[in-house]
This record gives structure tokens, sequence and C-alpha cells, in this order.
């Protein structure tokens, strides 16, 4: 070990010290991090969770809240100089504008801070007067923990764990066909390697929007500031009978090792390794909806996320000498204004279920976990229609692509999610005797009553799992 990475070592627990022992007599800190994969809604929800949170009308759920403890809300600048701090006041003007539209969704990891003055319940409500909690918000793409599993695997197995999973998938079939044509012992030549790894985001972009979710490494698809560079110029490949120094696989091979250590370590160690509460959002109506396969693979996505968290209890020894520990962990399915409220138990049951194995870990290591459906902003109101003789309770809103105002109909959910996760695992290719449809709605005009956050579903609940036990 140099005496670099030594001094780095000490610097870092210091700096941990420190902190754990001023949160813990002084200012409280709570650090949330939000993630979720593609389209999601993880901008929404942070932004509408602190809206809600500075104007807290809409809020019954979260304790501290409707008891009128929280006196004060307000945001500060973030305690973290290098990141990003996420455009909150940019994200909600296009959510409350005479014309709102969706706000960017998540490139890279971004940060907010709100500092909420709080007035303390219990014997302590009359002995001690308010006191200053800090809500630490970390927005990061859930491409990114996904890449945390590549860390305890070789590029040989990552090849081969990658080409086998995608032999059968359409969307792979240009770029298997690269991989056939490559002379992968020859000595390395930078066009055919740029252009291998442009072959192979192309697949992870048409896989994605197919409905798979094992789309890693994840900064090929958000790359940000490292676009073109060679830490993401390579591509799984299959291991040639000779694999001579400078040849195309021994780069590649190289390549791959310097994406972990110097993408995948940092952003574990400066960022995630730090939250201590999580929520993970995820687009289970989407998956439903793209079908059997897509159910399977989201699954299979949710176990690996977990994976790469360290749940547990937080107790103070164990922040003051091992670091946090994640130690509440919500599972989220957005988007339940698509639906008319009497199916959000079934779309919650749904997101229980696909969790269950991730959930359970967590549970044995001492965190706690709850799965629930939710809309951080509610796009649609409810309805009904007689249709042949037959009541259907539909949603009604304005249609992202046409502007047109419509009702919908997104079929009916099974009271039993293992009727889906059945057929999923079975490797179905279609629904049986189901139809569940999707559609895209924007954000409706927004007339907000002072005191009032934008309406939402459920946010508030959340907020109270999240965070309620530190209020």
């Amino acid at each position: 070990m140099g005496i670099s990475s030594i001094a780095d070592g000490i610097t870092r627990g210091v700096e941990n010290l420190s902190g754990s022992v001023s949160e813990a007599f002084f200012e409280p800190v709570i650090r949330l991090g939000v993630t979720g994969l593609a389209r999601s809604g993880k901008t929404v929800f942070i932004t509408s969770l602190v809206a809600n949170l500075m104007d807290r009308g809409r809020m019954p759920g979260l304790l501290a809240a409707s008891e009128g403890r929280i006196e004060a809300a307000f945001l500060q600048p973030q305690p973290d100089d290098t990141v990003p701090r996420f455009e909150y006041e940019t994200h909600l003007s296009a959510l409350t504008s005479p014309t709102p539209h969706w706000p960017d969704s998540t490139r890279a990891v971004s940060e907010l801070r709100l500092s909420l003055r709080v007035r303390p319940s219990g014997l302590l409500a009359g002995l001690q007067g308010p006191r200053t909690v800090h809500l630490d918000i970390v927005d990061y793409p859930g491409e990114w923990l996904l890449d945390l599993a590549l860390l305890d695997k070789s590029y040989a197995d990552w090849s081969q764990e990658v080409l086998t999973r995608i032999t059968t998938r359409t969307e792979a079939a240009a770029f298997l066909a690269q991989t056939k044509a490559a002379d992968l012992s020859a000595r390395i030549d930078e066009p055919a390697a740029q252009s291998l790894a442009q072959g192979f985001t192309a697949y992870l972009s048409a896989a994605r929007d197919a409905g798979f979710y094992d789309c890693t490494p994840g900064r090929f698809l958000l790359p940000g500031d490292l676009a073109g560079s060679p830490v993401l110029t390579f591509a799984p490949l299959p291991r040639p009978a000779s694999t001579p120094r400078r040849s195309l696989w021994r780069e590649m091979e190289r390549r791959f090792e310097a994406y972990k250590s110097k993408v995948v370590k940092p952003f574990f160690r400066d960022h995630f390794a730090r939250i201590d509460r999580q929520v993970v959002l995820v687009d289970a109506l989407g998956a439903i909806h793209k079908g059997p396969g897509a159910v399977e693979d989201m699954r299979g996505a949710m176990a690996d996320i977990l994976g790469a968290f360290r749940p547990g209890r937080n107790a103070f020894l164990t922040r003051l000498l091992m670091g946090r520990r994640v130690e509440k962990i919500l599972f989220a399915a957005t988007k339940a204004d698509h639906l008319h409220h009497v199916q959000h138990d079934k779309l919650a049951a749904i997101m229980a279920a696909l969790t269950r194995e991730a959930r359970d870990r967590a549970d044995f290591a001492g965190a706690q976990t709850d799965a629930m459906a939710l809309a951080a902003l509610r796009a649609t109101v409810e309805d009904q229609m007689t249709h042949e003789g037959e009541t259907l309770d539909m949603v009604r809103g304005t249609l992202l692509d046409t502007g047109k105002r419509a009702a919908f109909y997104p079929g009916v959910l099974p009271e039993d999610p293992a009727s889906l996760l059945s057929q999923a695992r079975g490797g179905a290719s279609a629904w049986l005797e189901a139809d569940y449809q999707v559609m895209r709605f924007a954000p409706a005009p927004l007339s907000l009553k002072p005191g009032e956050g934008p309406p939402h579903i459920r946010l508030d609940r959340a907020a109270q799992f999240l965070i309620g036990d530190r209020l």
C-alpha cells in the first residue's frame, strides 16, 4: 500500500469520525439516496418531495408535518463542493409553468440539502427547543448502481456471462456479428476497438428500449464527461485461443479493469457508501406492459441492486468505526396515477412480490424495507365509464404525444401477484388471458393554494417511512 493510499485512508477516517460526532451531538444529517432505472421518475420524485416538505399542506401522512412540529424548511448549499447541485428550481418551474412539461431525466450524480427546523415530541417536548435536521438528497442513476456487481468479476467471466445472456436477443444480432468478424488476437487497432464499443452501446440502448434491465456498464448509456474516453471503449468478447500482449482482447481486458478502478470504485466510495436511507423507484407498470420477459428481467435487476447495499442498523459505533449502513430501503412502484385507486393495492402487492428476495435479505441484516405504489406528481383524475354493460374504472389526463385529453383503461391487475411472476419466471412470451396497456401522460396544469405542494399519491407515506423516525 502506497503512502498516498494510507494518507487518503487516514483522511477519510478522520472525516467520518468528525462527521459522525457532529451529527450525533449537534445537527443530525439524513443522507437519502434516490435511484431507479431509466424513466422511473427520479427527478419528479425529488422535486415533488422537496416542494411538499417546504409547503406541507398535502403531507398528512408525515407525522411531524401533521402534528405541526416542522416549523420551517429551507434550502441550503449542499455540503459536497464537487457534486453538482440538483436543479430543483428549474425542475419545479417545468412542472408548474402554464404549459407544464416533464423535466430532464437524471444523467449523473447530483445533491440537494433541505434543512428542517423541527420541534421534538414526547418527553423532550417541554425540555428542549427546536433543532435543525438536514436532509441531504443524493440523486444517481440506477444503472450506475448495477455496475457495483462488476467489481467481483474478471473481464473473461463478465464477457462470457453477457454473451451467453444476449445470444438469443434480436437487439444484439448486429453486435454479435461484429464480435465474430473481429480478429481478437491481432494487435490493438483503435478504430476497431471504438467500433466494437459503439456496437455494444447501440445494443444496450436498444435493449433498454425493449424492456431489458441488465444494461451494464451503466456509463455506456450515461457517459457524461467520459464520453469517448478509453475507459468506455471496451466490449464483451469471447476469449480467443491466444491473447498476446497488446492484442485487441488484452487491451479490452485492461480497459474493463480501468473502468472498475477509475469509475465504479470512486462512485461507491464517494457517494453510495455514505447513504443511510434509500428509495428505489420502479416503473413496474411499464415492465408489465412490455411482457413477462421484462418483468423477470426487472426482478433480477432489483435483486442485483439490493446486492450492492450494505443493509443493517446504523448504531453510533457502527457509523463511527465502519461507515454508514443503509437502515431503510423503500421499493416504490411509480406512476400509480395511471391506475384507478381500486388497483393501487394490487400494484403495491406486485411491487412487494418483485422485490421479495431482495427485501428478505435486507430484513435479515437488520434493515427495514417496504414496498408501495405512489405517484410523486398526480397527472390524472379518476373516472368511470360503462362499456357493454360493465362499469370500468379509468383515469383521464392529457396525452404526452398529442396533447389531447383522453380516458384510459389499463386493464385489471391480478389479485395474486404470483400469477404474473410465475409466467415471467416460466419464460412466457406473452401474458395469458390479459392485456395490459400503458399511456404516457403529460403533467396537468397546477393551481396551488398557499401552503400546498404539488398533488401526489402516497408521497407523504413514503416520507414518513424514510425519514419520519428522525424528525
